[in-house]
């Protein structure tokens, strides 16, 4: 009995300490807390929080667990305009209604990313994803030209390329037992964007085992755990657990990795300048996002710094090949599961390229219009980025209630793009939902994969080009059957929303 009680007063006396400390480092001190808890006392709980402590032993730690409790949450709150949750002493308000959500994407104020985002900072600086202010102004304003059409079309060669290393993969699959495509998939969008980025090729489908491939996910599974978990917030008592110094490990193979590739580029580019013949030198060499960071400048001519081009280039490997792997993969699932959508998708697929095996020009993918409506779908039924947050900017009114400055908003797409009013059944899957005919009228907020507003997702565009890349391959060369029923995929909603057991099919060549 005296060793229960010990071990229970010990984890009494930690989780104190870790919620003063979270208290005084996350800048919510006992005046603002009482005043947040005073102020949205008439926003609807949804469940009893405790004082201090709020909602955060509540929810599981298990991610699948997790993610699907925050959803049968908004199912059961669906008729509340807005719900709060407290995670220890931070308020989180609960938005997955258009008309909500429209009053903080929409405006400009409310740009500045959630209290969870700093997490990133360690892995991705201060860049274009968790900027804030003044400083994401600028670069956005940056960064913007060089995600203009005409330059991501010169990336569809890599993006070919390394498509065609994925169909070989997965023509050892085909015409056998039910196999998980997942990670096929997700390793051929690290190698796209590997070299899109950084011009480097890591070969990731051939050497799934590298260190900094691994580093990329476990950096990802290690930020979500301590996001959910509050007493793992404070830096002092992070750093001298087992999870804290792995992840200062993780860090360092990202960063020498990225900085090397930085270093490298550069030095070429300051070769390619000094030679006689420059012009016809540089265009031999592919293009990469890094090529255009070397050279970017601001307003008054200055360049961008090492450590400013390796946030974007972290960012941009962070951002640009798991949200885009995940939306592919269950585009895939929801294609195998519905044979009649495959037909007409592949109908499609042979009135543009017909019996060719070229691969897929710029002028094909506009024309993949009914494969466009299935990306689309997919990602409203399972967007990549299923929940984010935003800081509350200034005192405001949403929904008629008071929201004080420095509350962090949580919003919701995989709940929002289940709202029956903008999508009928909305668990069907029907791309024809997304034809021009059928979206007139929708509320803009009422779908937003890639958010909305200013700080929409800057690389939208060249993730769409890549899933239609992708997917039209794979559907032109094998028809797919799904392995599991939609309630055996069991979503998990960490940074990106993925299967907890992956994606389960069956290939079989087609005849050409």
């Amino acid at each position: 009995m005296g060793i229960i009680s010990g071990t229970y007063m010990l984890e009494v006396i930690c989780l104190s300490l870790s919620i003063i400390c979270i208290a005084c480092i996350t800048c919510h001190p006992l005046k603002k807390y009482i005043q947040d808890w005073n102020t949205l006392r008439h926003v609807p709980n949804w469940k009893g929080a405790w004082p201090v402590i709020g909602n955060a032993l509540e929810f599981s730690s298990n991610a699948s667990d997790f993610f699907n409790q925050i959803i049968e949450g908004t199912m059961e709150y669906r008729h509340l305009p807005l719900g709060k949750v407290w995670i220890g002493p931070v308020p989180l308000l609960v938005l997955f209604h258009a008309e909500t959500i429209e009053g903080v994407l929409q405006s400009s104020k409310h740009i500045d990313k959630a209290i969870f985002y700093r997490f990133l900072h360690p892995w991705l600086g201060t860049g274009l994803l968790t900027s804030t202010g003044d400083k994401w102004r600028g670069r956005r304003k940056m960064l913007t030209p060089t995600f203009h059409f005409s330059i991501l079309a010169e990336f569809l060669e890599v993006m070919n390329e390394k498509t065609e290393v994925l169909l070989k993969k997965l023509e050892t699959q085909a015409g056998r037992e039910p196999f998980n495509c997942f990670n096929y998939i997700t390793l051929c969008a690290l190698d796209i964007i590997c070299e899109t980025a950084m011009g480097k090729n890591i070969y990731a489908q051939s050497h799934s085992d590298s260190e900094y491939v691994r580093s990329v996910y476990k950096m990802s599974d290690i930020i979500v755990r301590r996001q959910r978990a509050p007493w793992f917030w404070p830096d002092l008592i992070y750093n001298l657990l087992g999870e804290g110094k792995e992840h200062d490990s993780r860090l360092k193979i990202l960063h020498s990795f990225t900085e090397s590739v930085i270093k490298e580029r550069a030095e070429s580019i300051d070769n390619t300048s000094s030679d006689n013949d420059s012009d016809h030198v540089y265009k031999r060499r592919r293009l990469a996002f890094l090529d255009m960071l070397l050279k970017a400048t601001d307003d008054e001519g200055n360049y961008l710094s090492h450590r400013d081009i390796q946030e974007e280039v972290d960012t941009f490997m962070f951002e640009g090949h798991d949200t885009t792997a995940a939306s592919i993969n269950w585009a895939i699932h929801l294609l195998g599961s519905n044979p009649e959508v495959q037909t007409k998708v592949q109908q499609e697929l042979e009135e543009v390229f017909g019996s060719s095996a070229c691969s897929a020009t710029v002028d094909d993918l506009k024309r993949l219009r009914y494969l466009e409506c299935v990306i689309k779908e997919s990602l409203r039924l399972f967007p990549s980025v299923p929940l984010f947050a935003r800081t509350v900017s200034d005192n405001c009114k949403i929904n008629g209630f008071n929201i004080p400055k420095g509350v962090n908003a949580v919003i919701i797409p995989y709940a929002l793009h289940r709202d029956p009013r903008y999508f009928p059944d909305p668990e069907e899957f029907r791309p024809e939902r997304f034809l021009p005919e059928n979206s007139t009228g929708r509320h803009p907020y009422a779908y937003i994969p890639f958010s909305a507003g200013p700080r929409n997702c800057i690389g939208q565009r060249f993730a769409m080009m890549e899933e239609k890349v992708v997917l039209s391959s794979v559907f032109r060369h094998f028809s797919v059957r799904a392995c599991q029923s939609r309630e055996e995929l069991r979503p998990m909603g960490d940074l990106i929303l993925r299967p907890e057991k992956g994606i389960w099919i069956t290939l079989e060549k087609r005849q050409h």
